[in-house]
């Protein structure tokens, strides 16, 4: 909104100021910062007045959960909250990528509430019908992997990107829709499934975002892509005020879950998060390197996969308890050793993600 301040200005430097994308992330970052540390107590009061016992603890899960009996979720209104206001303020809104990434994470923020909201209104741990979730999750994702695959470059449209190969693009035809809706869709649920430890997914979902964001703007600069050599997607830097709000909303709430969290981010904030991740990984064509900068995510679902099927088959368990991160607990590591080295982890991750950018 404040993008079009420009066109009352005179060419002065101060209303100049907005038309640089670096700048309107800075303003967004702030924007969304002091949004969380403004309306994160009063949120958490009233989260924990309407709540009562909080969100319900797993009785199979480890032991030391249980003294976090009585901590409200929905936790998650605080980031959406942030990154909403701030997006709205400072990016143009004539951009579709920006609206696309907008539509996938309050579309998944909203089946993450109801799921919440069963969770903790009948006092129950499995919350929504699980196949009516997913099924809602697959509608956003179909029509947001359309919306993206309409507003690719010709060149581009419904083709696969290799990192590191720049000449090969795989052209999946139809086909890409329903890879494009795979990626959304897992990577809500992979974020979904790592949070499960206090400030465990946050700084992991902002190390990977702020990677993407970083992609964003050098994919949508035609000077960046040929010093780089990589595809151009025009409109896509516009993401990086989405990017820059989603970091400073998660420092916002990562203030109040630090171990002991005062509120959990619950489905309402892990699953809008994770299918912005893989919204902007399909808007920027680098679904792939999604799957190595939010590698974390992915090693916590396969966990889960691998955990489950090999039950079925055996009756025997891979880890002492899927996800990952509890088979950890349950071998004696301290819940913040696990949160601070899968922390290390995601920004290593990170690292070899960007790297990707240059290595042809």
């Amino acid at each position: 909104m404040l993008y079009w301040l420009t066109a009352l200005s005179d060419g002065g430097d101060f209303f100049n100021l907005f038309r640089y994308i670096t700048f309107r992330a800075g303003g967004a970052f702030l924007t969304a910062l002091f949004f969380g540390f403004i309306f994160g107590k009063p949120l958490i009061n009233v989260l924990r007045r309407k709540q009562g016992k909080g969100q319900p603890i797993r009785d199979d899960g480890p032991e030391s959960h249980m003294a976090k009996s009585g901590t409200p979720t929905m936790g998650g209104l605080l980031i959406v909250g942030a990154v909403l206001t701030s997006t709205m303020f400072w990016a143009r809104l004539d951009n579709p990528f920006v609206w696309l990434v907008l539509f996938v994470t309050l579309s998944f923020g909203l089946i993450g509430f109801w799921d919440d909201y069963a969770k903790v209104s009948k006092q129950t741990v499995k919350g929504a019908p699980g196949k009516v979730r997913l099924a809602l999750g697959v509608l956003v994702a179909a029509l947001a992997s359309y919306w993206a695959s309409m507003y690719h470059p010709e060149a581009l449209q419904f083709r696969l990107a290799l990192p590191v190969f720049k000449d090969t693009l795989i052209n999946l035809s139809f086909f890409f829709i329903p890879f494009a809706m795979f990626v959304i869709v897992g990577s809500a649920n992979a974020v979904n499934l790592t949070d499960g430890l206090d400030g465990l997914a946050i700084m992991p979902v902002m190390i990977a975002a702020g990677t993407l964001g970083v992609i964003a703007y050098a994919v949508g600069r035609v000077d960046f892509t040929e010093y780089l050599d990589v595809h151009y997607v025009p409109g896509t830097g516009e993401i990086l005020i989405f990017v820059a709000g989603l970091f400073g909303g998660g420092l916002g709430f990562l203030w109040y879950n630090a171990p002991p969290a005062a509120v959990f981010m619950g489905d309402t904030g892990s699953l809008a998060l994770g299918g912005a991740l893989g919204a902007i990984a399909v808007a920027t064509k680098h679904e792939i390197v999604l799957a190595i900068v939010g590698g974390l995510f992915v090693v916590e679902a396969l966990s889960v996969i691998i955990q489950v099927l090999y039950f079925k088959r055996t009756g025997k368990r891979v880890f002492l308890m899927a996800p990952i991160h509890h088979h950890f607990e349950k071998k004696g590591w301290a819940e913040s050793q696990i949160v601070i080295r899968f922390w290390i982890i995601a920004l290593i991750l990170a690292m070899i993600g960007l790297a990707t950018l240059k290595v042809r």
